[in-house]
């Protein structure tokens, strides 16, 4: 049923439901706002979500009482509520959340989402995140829908027949764009660095921001690249415009870029719009390790907050206060390690814009490991490549501090003196 306005749509949102809330760009935040002006008449309205974008006006204080945030991703939009305890961060893998809403760990009531124009048909789609989004719509006993012209229509599983959306909204908004700056020297470098690890007929997986963005443009030169990744950007179109991305020797869906979700510009909306070379999957699929392992050369790309000596990945907190979330590095990370000519990369600056160091002797107090020092093969910063599979935790010590910046290099030294002792270290 379409009605008028998002006022009247979330009408149907009583005190105590769960309601989930669609992902990163496809956030409808019409339907998002009216809800939480209903504030004031409602109570107990436990929220679900992984990133979202917009403004997230539900974990301002005076919501407190009628809104309870539990977020399996922190953004910047509600990352300050984690922190002061107004809203809440469940840590789980990506790969497992559509799990927990098939089986009712995480029940859901209704579910707000975004979806493109049906066709002719009756058939919509997720546009341009599918990943947990299609598990909670399966799942909700209620669909509240905006119908956006400007949402893409993107081939894969998050197609929703008209039928199944219990009541919709006809909106006209740009969804959410994400530009990114121009690349830094040091994101450059970086760059340079991990494109050397890449090989032809490799399998990427990437994320968003400065480092991956400085990776794609250094693979002009590469050759049947693909694509299996939790998400993609922008960087990825004047590969594929150049031929470099064919996905000619991937083992699963060849051919095809394969992801959960995708965040960027018009142009890249404008881009997987009825794009039959994309495929954006559940991703409780796309990140599952058996899946990723299917692949040649799986080139797993990752970032971190900060890395200790020993190679523990410390990726979603700083200290005690939540940054971000687990995500799918594990998965992606793992996937790699097993992949036939896999690398499972971590790709960070060697210091952070305060001029802190992002290797150090020991992970901050309270500081969430997201990825095992077992884990960890390559290490890159804009210094070099550490690689430390098989090795011991002194030798691990010693190439970490190599591509540490610098400034922190002697420090780090007699850090690492200290815990494993001036002789040991010395025989390295």
């Amino acid at each position: 049923m379409i009605v008028s306005s998002a006022a009247e749509a979330v009408q149907a949102i009583q005190t105590g439901n769960s309601v989930f809330i669609h992902s990163a760009a496809a956030t409808p935040k019409m339907l998002v706002n009216a809800m939480s002006e209903r504030s004031h008449e409602l109570s107990n309205i436990k929220l679900l979500s992984i990133h979202t974008e917009w403004p997230a006006p539900y974990v301002e204080p005076q919501h407190a009482a009628s809104f309870e945030l539990n977020s399996f991703f922190v953004g910047a939009n509600v990352r300050k509520a984690v922190n002061e305890g107004i809203a809440s961060y469940i840590p789980m893998f990506l790969s497992e959340i559509p799990k927990a809403f098939r089986n009712g760990t995480y029940p859901i009531d209704v579910a707000l989402i975004s979806v493109s124009p049906p066709d002719k048909n009756g058939f919509c789609t997720l546009g341009v995140s599918c990943d947990v989004s299609l598990a909670a719509v399966e799942t909700a006993k209620f669909v509240i829908a905006e119908i956006n012209k400007n949402m893409p229509r993107v081939i894969g599983d998050g197609i929703i027949h008209i039928s199944k959306i219990d009541i919709a909204i006809e909106v006209d908004y740009p969804i959410y764009e994400q530009i990114l700056a121009p690349s830094t020297d040091i994101e450059k470098a970086i760059g340079q660095n991990v494109a050397s690890l890449i090989e032809d007929r490799a399998t990427l997986q990437m994320g968003i921001g400065g480092i991956p963005n400085a990776v794609l443009q250094e693979l002009s030169n590469h050759k049947d690249l693909g694509i299996h990744t939790e998400m993609f950007s922008d960087g990825i179109i004047p590969l594929v415009e150049q031929g470099v991305i064919t996905g000619k020797y991937k083992k699963t869906h060849p051919g095809s870029i394969v992801s959960s979700f995708a965040i960027g510009s018009r142009k890249l909306y404008d881009f997987m719009d009825n794009n039959l070379s994309i495929r954006l999957l559940d991703v409780e699929y796309v990140n599952y390790p058996i899946n990723i392992l299917k692949n040649p050369k799986v080139t797993a790309i990752n970032s971190a907050i900060e890395v200790d000596i020993f190679g523990q990945v410390c990726a979603d907190s700083i200290g005690t206060k939540q940054y971000s979330g687990v995500g799918g590095q594990m998965d992606f990370m793992r996937g790699a390690a097993l992949s036939e000519g896999g690398k499972p990369i971590i790709a960070i600056p060697s210091i952070t814009a305060k001029g802190i160091s992002r290797i150090v002797s020991l992970l901050k107090p309270g500081a969430s490991v997201v990825t095992t020092r077992s884990h960890v093969h390559f290490v890159v910063t804009e210094y070099g490549i550490a690689y430390l599979n098989g090795k011991n935790l002194q030798e691990r010590a010693q190439a970490l501090i190599k591509i540490a910046h610098p400034n922190h290099q002697e420090r780090l030294e007699k850090e690492a003196y200290e815990i494993f002792g001036k002789n040991v270290m010395a025989r390295i």
